[in-house]
């Protein structure tokens, strides 16, 4: 049935969702994966050819503001892996966390490549609940893990994940799974992490780790003679050296090394492999860096600002191809305008015939038909040229909030050099820089003409305009992130 309003296109595109949702997860593609499904599906259902209806941007930008997507992925995604027998009290659980970001983080690796440290650490930082298999298995103690069958092991642990702790704090599972299939099962059991951490490190340095190994008998904690030291003498006084069977390490870093491959493969899009043989503090910054991360399925709205001759407009290209996003530029959207002969047109025309700025009602108005399109709205937009000063920065920020911004820095000098050695062929409408891309020819240098606006008296001004009005444009709390590149470092280099 064709949705003939927006309640009524709401409803269709949750059914499509939840569709491509639970065919996911059959088959363990990632969530993120399924919500660019739909807006592929999405973006089918609004072609203007087929479907006259029009979502709104402004539905868009609330959405990311609060995060909608990512807590209505949370919540199906929860919903249809635990299947609860109430599925209303357990969404009401979850919107009663204090955190929709819990942590579910697996810590895995060969022995001694020092995973319980950082689980431990990495538990504490994130106030989440660190689980092992040994804590699991206290009743069993008789048995190794590799001893006990697979569904059992997952049992446990499904059982222990899902107690309230768990629940509403996160968890770090340590040393589990150590094969694909124990992989594949937590994946069944709908265990599914949002990151993974694999520690790596040489068989030589691992054997050294392991003759100096401590543990503290009282916690648990384990220490190193050299690398890891305990924190008072009270504690180093009571630890212990391991002794295992003869032959089990060997045996452990063997079977870890058979299978790595697969359990790796299992876990590839939420996976880090960290390299262990580094100092401690390192190899658990690397760790928080990652966990720290978070996945979100948003519609990219990215400013470029920089002064003329930083590269805004072929940063912009390179990202829009990458990432298949639509480049704006503000200078191109005018000129486009101006010649398809509407009033308004003719009125931009006008402006840009006598040198003249554009004035601000005139510039917004064709930005928001621009970026109101079907294909800014569905694929995102990168947009350059604009704003220049303060007061336009807020009108942006009014009609159509970016989500990310940048900041090009470059210095003047390099700017003028950049600017003022350029020139176009009139036959081809190729462009050339005198130092950069020569002509090839001697007929071809001839014939390059340069813009009035290229001039050196013209950049200079331009650049000086620039800079009055850049201060106060950083400041601006559209900013929601900065990125200040040295392009004159990257020129000398």
């Amino acid at each position: 049935m064709t949705p003939r309003s927006p309640r009524g296109w709401g409803r269709f595109s949750s059914l499509l969702l939840m569709k491509d949702m639970i065919r996911s997860l059959g088959v363990g593609i990632q969530t993120c994966d399924v919500f660019k499904v739909h807006r592929e599906k999405q973006h089918l259902l609004m072609d203007e050819t087929v479907k006259p209806l029009r979502v709104p941007p402004h539905m868009a930008e609330y959405a990311d503001k609060h995060d909608v997507f990512h807590l209505l992925q949370s919540m199906l995604s929860s919903l249809l892996v635990d299947q609860p027998d109430d599925p209303i009290g357990h969404l009401t659980r979850l919107l009663q966390r204090t955190n929709v970001d819990i942590p579910r983080v697996l810590v895995l690796g060969p022995p001694a490549v020092g995973k319980h440290t950082v689980a431990t650490k990495l538990s504490a930082e994130l106030r989440a609940i660190h689980v092992t298999t040994e804590s699991l298995l206290q009743d069993q103690s008789e048995h190794s893990i590799q001893e006990l069958p697979t569904d059992q092991l997952v049992g446990q642990i499904q059982q222990r994940l899902n107690e309230i702790d768990c629940f509403n704090r996160g968890w770090v599972l340590e040393g589990f799974p150590q094969t694909r299939l124990q992989a594949l099962s937590l994946q069944q059991a709908g265990v599914i992490p949002e990151h993974v951490v694999l520690l790596q490190a040489p068989d030589d340095v691992l054997s050294q780790r392991d003759q100096g190994k401590l543990v503290d008998p009282l916690t648990g904690d384990a220490y190193h003679e050299t690398f890891v030291l305990p924190p008072h003498r009270s504690v180093a006084r009571r630890l212990e050296a391991p002794s295992p069977p003869e032959g089990q390490r060997e045996a452990e870093l063997q079977r870890h090394r058979s299978e790595v491959t697969g359990l790796s493969s299992a876990y590839q899009h939420v996976l880090k492999v960290v390299n262990a043989d580094q100092p401690h503090a390192d190899v658990y910054q690397q760790v928080l860096a990652f966990v720290r991360t978070r996945r979100r399925c948003r519609t990219p709205r990215i400013l470029l600002l920089g002064p003329p001759g930083s590269g805004k407009s072929h940063q912009a290209g390179l990202l829009a191809h990458k990432y298949k996003m639509v480049d704006v530029s503000c200078g191109r959207l005018l000129r486009s305008v101006a010649a398809d002969g509407s009033a308004l047109g003719e009125e931009i025309q006008s402006y840009l015939d006598g040198g003249r700025p554009v004035p601000d009602s005139l510039v917004l108005q064709v930005l928001e038909e621009r970026l109101s399109r079907l294909d800014c709205s569905h694929r995102g937009w990168i947009l350059h040229g604009f704003p220049r000063d303060l007061q336009q920065a807020k009108s942006l920020q009014e009609s159509h909030p970016p989500n990310s911004v940048f900041f090009l820095e470059c210095t003047s000098e390099v700017c003028v050099e950049r600017l003022t050695l350029r020139a176009t062929d009139p036959v081809s409408g190729e462009k050339f820089h005198a130092v950069t891309r020569p002509a090839p020819s001697s007929e071809v240098q001839n014939r390059l003409k340069t813009r009035p606006e290229d001039h050196t008296h013209s950049v200079t001004h331009t650049l000086n305009q620039h800079r009055v009005h850049t201060a106060g444009l950083q400041g601006v709390s559209m900013l929601i992130r900065i990125l200040t590149l040295c392009l004159s470092l990257w020129r000398a280099n």
